[in-house]
């Protein structure tokens, strides 16, 4: 059970996270993690993206001592960014859905193009494509500011809203798909 002070620490921690979505940690997002780190089952040192620093933020805050990033968690290195090979790209779209920042723009069999400012260099889009056309280069500039971060958790969570918006309407829709045959099933049976 989530207590109103874990909510606060959660929200302070989430604050200092780099907001990339990466799931590295082992969570599904920046804010489960900092959720887990409020709550005791996770520990601070389990975030790549924000490496050395901040875990020493963490260790601020949380009035502990810090520590090396957990390798099993990954290794600290530059600011990514997701950049297609237009020539390559197939349109298949199975790049979009795991963006946790609809940083990626395309459309069904036409290429796709990653929108530099709006990538968290997550890598999550790697995986799911079929014609390795997604590769990582250093983003420039280096730095990820937390200004950077809260852009990228706003994008985020707008994402979240949208998903879950077109999630209901399915439902409804099904609903009411059901509804209309139960309908017509019954007209035919009392004919």
């Amino acid at each position: 059970m989530t207590t109103s002070n874990d909510a606060r620490l959660a929200d302070q921690i989430d604050g200092l996270l780099p907001q990339t979505q990466c799931r590295k940690c082992g969570y599904q997002g920046c804010r489960p993690y900092a959720e887990a780190i409020a709550s005791g089952l996770a520990d601070i040192n389990q975030c790549p993206p924000g490496g050395a620093l901040g875990i020493q933020q963490l260790a601020a805050l949380l009035n502990r001592p810090t520590k090396p990033l957990n390798p099993e968690f990954g290794s600290e290195g530059p600011r990514l960014l997701a950049v297609i090979n237009e020539a390559e790209c197939i349109g298949c779209t199975k790049c979009l859905p795991p963006c946790p920042t609809d940083a990626i723009l395309g459309a069904s069999k036409h290429m796709h193009t990653v929108i530099a400012e709006l990538c968290t260099g997550c890598e999550l889009c790697i995986a799911p494509c079929p014609v390795n056309c997604i590769s990582m280069i250093a983003a420039t500039p280096a730095n990820w500011s937390p200004s950077d971060a809260n852009r990228a958790r706003l994008r985020y969570d707008a994402r979240n809203r949208r998903l879950a918006k077109l999630e209901v309407e399915k439902a409804e829709r099904l609903n009411r798909q059901k509804q209309l045959l139960a309908k017509l099933n019954k007209a035919k049976a009392t004919d």
